[in-house]
């Protein structure tokens, strides 16, 4: 089985990407069957109580992807927002993902400090040539030749609609992006379907369908697209899991009743190595 990320992206079945906010998650997801990992920018920032517009530094981000890299073996892809800055600031970060043996990264078209996607409306975006120069930049600074740069288009997100997009698509690709990360926000789908359907394939597509979750998995695949990220569930599993239990617990001033519901000791133990020699 391929275990480096561009072998995974570019083979011809659909690679399916968990996020991971830590290790712990990186090493549930791995077991879960996961074959590659996406280090999300929302999700580590809500670890740390921040805000997912670029509040967290780069360093302090790239720190906890460090312990998943170190923590498992399976690639990871990292969520990189705009690249933290301009063309200098991305060449910085690719090699410093080198470094730490994360293989890829995704950066997207909007301006620093970025604001979720899923926030406000008409966000801006970079103009066209100076994120070409951004993903120009970036592939020069890698010291790996199988380090994956992703485009993450924001058109569709900013309002711009599907020509747009396409368009910068395509020059994204041009510029020297290994695949394209095409998103939208809305619930249908519609969007994305409408932009595979006039893609060309020059390079991969990849999805992130958060908010059109609804929408069958098969109608993707029938367009080829090469890559789905499921981009926050892992977090907003647990959010949900942590509330009923804290909840139940200060509800009833006791622990009595939960075991049953909850992760035993000997599974925590063995997730983190603990009962190993």
């Amino acid at each position: 089985m391929p275990d480096r990320l561009r072998e995974l992206i570019f083979r011809d079945e659909v690679l399916y990407i968990m996020e991971a906010h830590n290790a712990l998650s990186a090493k549930i997801a791995v077991e879960s069957g996961f074959e590659a990992l996406w280090a999300s920018g929302l999700t580590i920032s809500a670890t740390m109580g921040l805000r997912d517009r670029n509040e967290a530094s780069w360093t302090q981000v790239l720190d906890i992807v460090e312990m998943i890299t170190d923590f498992v073996p399976e690639p990871v892809l990292f969520d990189g927002d705009t690249g933290f800055g301009d063309a200098n600031n991305v060449s910085r970060l690719v090699k410093k993902l080198c470094q730490r043996n994360v293989q890829g990264v995704c950066i997207e078209d909007k301006l620093f400090p970025k604001q979720n996607s899923f926030l406000g409306t008409a966000q801006p975006l970079l103009p066209v040539e100076d994120f070409c120069e951004k993903i120009k930049r970036g592939k020069d600074a890698q010291l790996d030749d199988d380090f994956v740069l992703v485009a993450r288009v924001e058109a569709l997100i900013a309002g711009h609609g599907l020509n747009e997009a396409l368009d910068r698509a395509y020059r994204y690709q041009e510029s020297g992006a290994d695949a394209i990360l095409i998103h939208s926000k809305k619930s249908d789908g519609e969007e994305i379907l409408q932009f595979l359907d006039r893609w060309q394939h020059p390079c991969p597509v990849i999805i992130v369908p958060t908010k059109y979750h609804a929408t069958p998995t098969s109608l993707f695949i029938e367009r080829d697209i090469a890559a789905i990220i499921w981009a926050n569930h892992s977090l907003r599993a647990s959010i949900s899991a942590m509330r009923t239990i804290t909840d139940q617990i200060c509800r009833g001033r006791s622990v009595a009743g939960i075991e049953t519901r909850i992760a035993s000791l000997e599974q925590l133990f063995r997730l983190t190595n603990e009962l190993s020699a």
